[in-house]
């Protein structure tokens, strides 16, 4: 394969690459297999940390130069040198007081969790399905005790059409922010997100617009989807949110249907 034909393939992780039980589909295993040994530059994009997304990266055999987490936030760069052959090459944080207290006052009974540049996380009770390995449970106004990569922030006791109402309420600024599946609300330093990771990954590497592939399930993954479908193919789930497809130039089948596979298979 030379230079001008390898495409850049972004992933999103949760939705696209694995299912909701984490367990991955042997045909999605073996495409996206196929288009790291063809040459192409296969990497993850995810709002997952390094230390969450790594497993994942690593049961594909991915060997990307970069990897992008924490919805854009942090850009891991492989370097031989370290342990674990990544460092943290690019970070941006932001001061999370501001917006965590302007939250609160509609979300009483959520729960928060603040990653800060390391990937340690400081979370409030009632955080039971998230990764808290290298983590700490602390009291609201503990939260804010380090700059922050990332604030996510759940409420379980609403339903997805409430959520979104409450978060319109809430008006946010200096911030971006996307809204989960359900009541989930993810928050990174303003304009900050995949696609402008991505974009400096593009650049990095030098492969062109129209070379651009990404792929992705929630709305987390407009802003990437956005980008790649300028020039090149945006691929939303089958089971994606209407928003997302809307973003999107192909839409495949549901993940529970190895929808990445389908398509990669099309390339």
């Amino acid at each position: 394969m030379t230079a001008d034909d390898r495409l850049l393939i972004a992933l999103d992780v949760d939705g696209t690459l694995i299912h909701e039980d984490e367990t991955v589909g042997p045909a999605v295993l073996q495409a996206v297999g196929r288009m790291r040994d063809a040459g192409h530059e296969v990497m993850l994009a995810t709002g997952r940390s390094w230390e969450t997304a790594r497993p994942i990266h690593e049961r594909f055999g991915l060997t990307s130069e970069f990897v992008v987490c924490a919805n854009g936030a942090l850009t891991m760069q492989r370097d031989e040198t370290v342990e674990g052959g990544y460092r943290r090459e690019f970070v941006e944080v932001f001061d999370p007081t501001e917006v965590l207290e302007t939250i609160r006052p509609f979300l009483p009974r959520g729960s928060f969790m603040v990653e800060d540049a390391t990937g340690f996380r400081r979370y409030t009770e009632g955080m039971t399905d998230w990764e808290l390995v290298n983590a700490t449970q602390v009291s609201f106004e503990e939260l804010a005790a380090q700059p922050a990569t990332r604030v996510v922030v759940v409420s379980p006791q609403h339903d997805e059409e409430q959520f979104l109402s409450i978060v319109e309420q809430m008006g946010l600024h200096k911030v971006s922010y996307a809204i989960g599946w359900t009541a989930w609300l993810d928050i990174a330093p303003d304009g900050v997100n995949k696609a402008t990771a991505m974009e400096r990954v593009r650049q990095q590497l030098g492969i062109p617009f129209d070379r651009l592939v990404a792929v992705g399930d929630g709305r987390n993954d407009i802003d990437l989807l956005q980008w790649a479908g300028a020039e090149g193919r945006a691929v939303a789930m089958g089971q994606a949110p209407d928003e997302v497809k809307a973003a999107a130039t192909v839409v495949t089948l549901p993940v529970d249907e190895d929808g990445l596979a389908a398509f990669l298979d099309t390339l």
